[in-house]
C-alpha cells in the first residue's frame, strides 16, 4: 500500500505545551489533579495518569487530607527550609488543561488554597479576553463553535450569560433581531471555510455594525489546508485523533468535503481491512493531539498491507 502523510500533523505548540507542563510537575513529585482530560486524547492521558496525574471533574473530588495534614505539620523552625519545600508538596496542584476554564474556577481553586498550574493555550487565553474586552466595549459577542466544548464554555465565562453560541446556520435565530453591534470570534479549530461561511450570513442580517476577529489557531489552518491539499493525490484519507477532539473531526469532515473516502479512527485498533478495497493510495493526517507514535505506527501497518 502506497501511504502519503500530510507535510502538517500531530501535536500542536499548545498541546506540547500542556503535556511538558504536567510532566514537570509529576516529576517534580507534586500531587496534581487536572480538571477534565488534559488533552483530548486517551492515550496521553493514560500515559500521564499511570505516572501520577489524577483528572477529576470538579473541585469537590480533590482529596484535601493531605492539604490539611501540610497545615498541621507545618514546621516552625524558620531555617528548616528543606522541611517546609517538603510540606507544601502536600497541598494539591490543580492543572488547568489546555482548553481553559472558567474565570471562577481559578478563583475557587485560589480560595480552596490549592496551587495552581495554568496549561491553558495561548490561543486560547486570547479568545478568553476577547469575549471580556468585547463586551466592555458594548458589542453583543458570538462565538462560533460548539457550546459544549470546554473551550467555548470557558470563553463564555468571561462574560457570563452575555454571550451567543453559533454551532451552524439553524442557530442563528439565537440573534438579536434589533440592528444593533455584533462582535464575532470563532472557536480556535474552527475551519476558516466554516467560520466564513456564518460570519457571511449573519452579516446578511444588516446589523449597523459587526465586527469579526479571526481567533482560528493558525496551525490549525495549516494542518487542514495540508489535508486537502493530500485529498487531491490519494484514494482514501485516514485522520488520526481522539473521536472526541473537535480539530480531528473537522479535519476529517474537510477531507470528506473535497470528495475523499474518509475515515477517523483513533489508533490502528480501529483499522478494517474493508475500508482500503481497490485503494491504491492512501492518505495519513492527524489532529493537535495525536501523538507520534500513534502516527508511525499507523504508517508502519498500513504500508506493509
Amino acid at each position: 500500500m502506497k501511504v502519503l502523510i500530510a507535510t502538517k500533523y500531530g501535536f500542536c505548540f499548545g498541546v506540547e505545551h500542556a503535556i511538558e507542563k504536567a510532566r514537570k510537575l509529576l516529576d517534580e513529585k507534586e500531587t496534581v489533579y487536572c480538571l477534565g482530560p488534559l488533552i483530548h486524547n486517551s492515550h496521553v492521558v493514560n500515559r500521564l495518569s499511570r505516572a501520577g496525574l489524577r483528572v477529576v471533574d470538579d473541585l469537590s473530588q480533590i482529596d484535601t487530607s493531605t492539604c490539611e495534614q501540610s497545615h498541621s505539620d507545618t514546621p516552625t523552625d524558620r531555617n528548616s527550609s528543606a522541611e517546609r519545600v517538603s510540606s507544601t508538596n502536600h497541598v494539591p496542584t490543580v492543572l488547568i488543561r489546555s482548553h481553559g476554564c472558567r474565570p471562577e474556577i481559578l478563583e475557587e481553586i485560589k480560595k480552596r488554597g490549592f496551587k495552581l498550574a495554568d496549561a491553558t493555550c495561548i490561543l486560547v487565553k486570547r479568545a478568553q479576553k476577547l469575549v471580556g474586552e468585547l463586551y466592555q466595549q458594548g458589542y453583543q459577542v458570538v462565538i462560533v463553535g460548539d457550546p459544549d466544548h470546554p473551550e467555548v464554555q470557558g470563553a463564555v465565562g468571561h462574560a457570563p450569560g452575555k454571550v451567543i453560541v453559533v454551532d451552524g446556520p439553524e442557530d442563528l435565530d439565537k440573534l438579536p433581531s434589533t440592528k444593533g453591534r455584533l462582535a464575532v470570534i470563532s472557536q480556535t479549530t474552527n475551519s476558516a471555510e466554516d467560520f466564513g461561511k456564518i460570519v457571511g450570513l449573519i452579516a446578511m442580517r444588516g446589523y449597523e455594525e459587526m465586527k469579526v476577529v479571526n481567533t482560528i489557531c493558525r496551525e490549525t489552518a495549516r494542518r487542514q489546508a495540508s489535508a486537502v491539499e493530500l485529498c487531491r493525490n490519494v484514494d482514501v484519507m485516514f485522520v488520526l485523533g481522539s473521536h472526541h477532539s473537535a480539530n480531528t473531526g473537522e479535519l476529517a469532515q474537510l477531507c470528506r468535503r473535497n470528495g475523499v473516502d474518509t475515515y477517523h479512527l483513533q489508533d490502528w485498533q480501529e483499522f478494517k481491512p474493508e475500508y482500503i478495497v481497490g485503494s491504491n493510495t492512501a492518505g495519513v493526517t492527524a489532529g493537535a493531539s495525536t501523538p507520534d507514535w500513534i502516527i508511525r505506527e499507523f504508517v508502519s501497518n498500513l504500508q506493509k498491507l
